[in-house]
């Protein structure tokens, strides 16, 4: 087990201090912490799972701009930006699995990767990467095929009807795209000028730019040996680069079958005292 898996430096002192508590090391008594809601709690321990406490990534990172010397009327993805984006957020994650690692857990769920941007200038975000470090108790492995602690941003009720339905997590997958979305020309505006007909150029930049952030999140996918992808979606952002600019994330849960896995029961409707059904798996709800 690696205690440096960063390029950049461990992660803080503190925090290992802070895990070794948890532990039960340095004369205190186990204690582990959590942002699981009491629900996602329950099902996370009755899918054989024992929390071992609150993980954290952080990654501060100038984010700057691309020049470029093609012309603006071209869609062309932004590399540069791109690249710094993928590795501030990987840097994040990679600190969030060693604290995993250093906890002994065999997965995360409930990530969430968030961007905060600081008041030290306009161009300074902290990547953060959260989640809930969890401990199998069936003693069986659970890592990945990187030997890694899986990640998944799939809430505990989420989790054990994943793993209900013959499928667990080996990771959280991502893939990005930031793309220059072409300045139309005058003289193709004013031919567009009070007509309905399709934007092509913008529609084949956003296209596009969409099915390179997919594409790369698939291939980590493959790369950890997956079957499949749960949970996937597309967030969008600018991140004050301009109009023009924009990034495409995707991200979601690698998942692979579960050898030997037993057949989930049939869902069945549950009509609760309240407005809406909610939906029961093994006779138990899920909403």
């Amino acid at each position: 087990m690696s205690s440096n898996p960063t390029p950049d430096g461990d992660i803080p002192a503190d925090a290992y201090k802070r895990l070794k508590e948890m532990k039960g090391e340095a004369g205190k008594s186990a204690l582990f912490t959590s942002d699981l809601s009491i629900n996602e709690f329950l099902l996370v321990k009755e899918a054989g799972f024992e929390p071992l406490g609150l993980v954290v990534g952080s990654s501060i990172y100038h984010i700057g701009h691309q020049s470029f010397s093609a012309s603006v009327t071209k869609n062309q993805e932004m590399t540069v930006l791109t690249q710094v984006m993928y590795h501030a957020r990987e840097l994040a994650m990679l600190r969030m699995e060693e604290e995993a690692n250093a906890l002994g857990a065999d997965g995360v769920v409930g990530v969430r990767l968030e961007i905060r941007y600081r008041e030290w200038g306009e161009s300074i975000a902290e990547f953060v990467a959260v989640g809930t470090a969890i401990k199998a108790r069936d003693g069986k492995p659970w890592r990945n095929a990187k030997n890694m602690p899986f990640t998944s941003d799939l809430s505990g009720q989420e989790l054990w009807t994943l793993l209900k339905s013959g499928y667990r997590p080996v990771g959280l997958v991502m893939g990005n795209c930031v793309y220059w979305i072409a300045i139309q020309s005058l003289g193709k505006l004013l031919r567009q000028a009070g007509q309905n007909m399709e934007m092509k150029d913008y529609t084949q930049g956003l296209y596009d730019s969409r099915e390179l952030a997919m594409e790369r999140m698939q291939a980590e996918a493959r790369d950890l040996g997956a079957r499949g992808i749960v949970g996937m979606h597309m967030i969008e952002g600018s991140h004050g680069w301009g109009a023009h600019v924009i990034e495409f994330f995707a991200v979601g849960t690698a998942v692979i079958p579960i050898d030997g896995a037993q057949p989930v029961a049939a869902p069945a409707l549950v009509l609760p005292l309240s407005d809406s059904p909610n939906i029961s798996f093994g006779g138990r709800s899920i909403g």
